[in-house]
């Protein structure tokens, strides 16, 4: 007789939605926003191409890297639980904070604002902003109603995600004529590969990567995360290096540099030169329908960090309690009120460097992590290993490193910005811990 799983057990992540989870993360607003900018600095074919595949490389050494971790320490809360067991629980409390601000609510209201956008080109009416504040509210409501239907919408949305830009790739690669650039490795294709425009064109390209480590925050969730976290970060990265490549090679090959220079909306672009004005209409709408995927996995993510925190500080104890289904329904509301705020949105091009500056900064401590871990505990169960290791982690920290030092030369504004939400988080914590040092303990039972 088939085993089931008794009804009020909190339902599990299968390796298929974990997959999902990953993928859709991923695709999102960077790819069909980032290449505008890039093009500013880079007018190499083949440069900007290994933009793509450089950015790919660092997230699977992040990938392989975290995958140990989490065999190791199988608990949800990603860089948060990791940081706080390696180094101190304060600067695992930063990356939490950063990870409930900038790493999830800011990137899932630009998505829900670049969503809008796209469906404007549609239906030129519309009020995107609207638009945006629904669809949050809206997924919120399905990821906090049930864990099986908010992953079943998110395997369905994705798998739709995947099959639209594998056939747009088709189709641009059989269409048009292409334009006149060369993505053969040249003498100025190479010396663009060490300019700083690279260094930094790698912060939007890093920022369009991340979520390659999403599932990690729902490790307690995912089912046999020993064995099937690794593989969920290491399918889903690839699957994505795949489809960026693909995609950004369709961009480049359909438009003129000039009409990229800036442009927000590249997919749009790009396709209006594919297709024609009512084709890109067309392929705007599609786009403003997959981003829903991207900002979906991101709300059913997010919450998890903050309700790992709630269970260890005690001042956020009110966000540790789940639903009966498991649903961190507090945390969960707390991620949408941050998105519904972030909405309201200061430059475009400023968050993306602000958002991948910290962001970048915390996944480079994670990994330089994994050699402190080994050193302090040699002993430590590890039913996966990095592959490759040392030499992955090192891929990782090299260039992860390189990006980081050329945003601080030259985007300091944007770091400044980054290193002050890392000042405030900091003086949360230290509050947090003041005050619950100064409850009264408990009188013991019995005691007058």
């Amino acid at each position: 007789m088939k085993a089931t799983t008794p009804p009020n057990l909190p339902y599990k992540i299968t390796f298929l939605t974990g997959a999902a989870i990953v993928i859709a993360n991923m695709v999102g607003t960077g790819v069909f926003t980032s290449l505008g900018f890039q093009v500013i600095g880079i007018q190499s074919g083949f440069a900007l191409l290994m933009l793509w595949l450089v950015g790919g490389l660092i997230a699977i050494c992040g990938a392989v890297c975290y995958g140990e971790l989490a065999a190791a320490m199988p608990r949800s809360g990603g860089e948060y639980h990791y940081l706080s067991q390696i180094y101190h629980p304060a600067l695992g409390f930063l990356s939490g904070w950063v990870s409930a601000t900038v790493g999830f609510a800011a990137p899932t209201a630009l998505a829900a604002l670049a969503l809008g956008e796209y469906a404007r080109r549609v239906w030129p009416g519309l009020q995107p902003t609207w638009l945006s504040v629904a669809v949050v509210l809206v997924l919120t409501f399905v990821h906090g109603s049930s864990t099986r239907a908010g992953s079943r919408l998110q395997v369905a949305i994705t798998a739709l995600k995947v099959a639209v830009l594998v056939l747009f790739i088709g189709a641009g690669m059989l269409m048009g004529e292409g334009q006149p650039l060369s993505f053969a490795p040249d003498a100025a294709g190479w010396q663009a590969l060490v300019s700083p425009a690279f260094a930094v064109s790698l912060v939007y390209v890093s920022y369009a990567y991340s979520g390659w480590n999403a599932a990690v925050y729902l490790t307690g969730e995912i089912e046999n995360p020993r064995r099937n976290l690794s593989r969920i970060l290491l399918v889903g990265t690839a699957v994505v290096l795949l489809l960026y490549i693909g995609l950004n090679y369709v961009f480049l090959r359909s438009t003129p540099l000039v009409g990229l220079k800036g442009q927000v909306e590249v997919g749009f672009v790009a396709a209006t030169s594919l297709f024609g004005a009512a084709g890109g209409r067309l392929m705007g709408g599609v786009i403003a329908a997959l981003l829903v995927s991207t900002i979906s996995s991101m709300i059913f993510a997010g919450p998890r960090i903050v309700q790992t925190m709630g269970e260890d500080i005690p001042a956020l104890h009110f966000l540790a309690p789940k639903s009966r289904a498991g649903i961190p329904v507090r945390a969960l509301l707390l991620q949408m009120a941050l998105t519904l705020a972030f909405i309201l949105k200061p430059s475009f091009q400023g968050v993306l460097v602000y958002a991948g500056f910290v962001l970048n900064l915390f996944t480079f401590l994670t990994v330089l992590g994994l050699f402190i871990l080994r050193w302090q505990q040699p002993n430590l169960p590890r039913p996966y290993r990095a592959w490759g290791y040392p030499v992955t982690p090192l891929i990782f920290l090299g260039l992860s490193g390189w990006t980081l030092a050329f945003i601080l030369r030259d985007k300091p504004v944007e770091s400044l910005y980054g290193l002050a939400t890392l000042a405030v988080g900091a003086l949360v914590y230290f509050l947090t811990m003041y005050l619950a040092n100064r409850r009264p303990a408990p009188l013991a039972k019995g005691a007058p």
